[in-house]
């Protein structure tokens, strides 16, 4: 399953902070319009590698559907940055 929606939830200690829902199913649209020229980044990074096409479209395919249920959490100088992937 594909990644759908990024909740980023920023913060400090003086501030109690908000949390901005991103769709992610948004990017969809630009990407299949840019899906020409990731095919050719593909492909030169498997001629590069000397991997197979196949399996380079496999790895991409599944680090982008294994990315649901990521949480990211930075802390810094008593600000707060946290990033859920749904």
């Amino acid at each position: 399953m594909t990644p759908n929606l990024a909740i980023v939830r920023i913060s400090n200690a003086h501030w109690r902070g908000i949390n901005l829902w991103l769709p992610l199913f948004l990017l969809w649209i630009p990407l299949v319009l840019l899906s020409p020229q990731i095919f050719i980044v593909l492909l030169g990074v498997s001629i590069a590698g000397r991997i197979p096409l196949g399996r380079a479209i496999a790895a991409f395919w599944d680090v982008s559907c294994s990315l649901p249920g990521t949480n990211v959490q930075v802390r810094a100088d008593g600000n707060q940055v946290h990033v859920r992937i749904l």
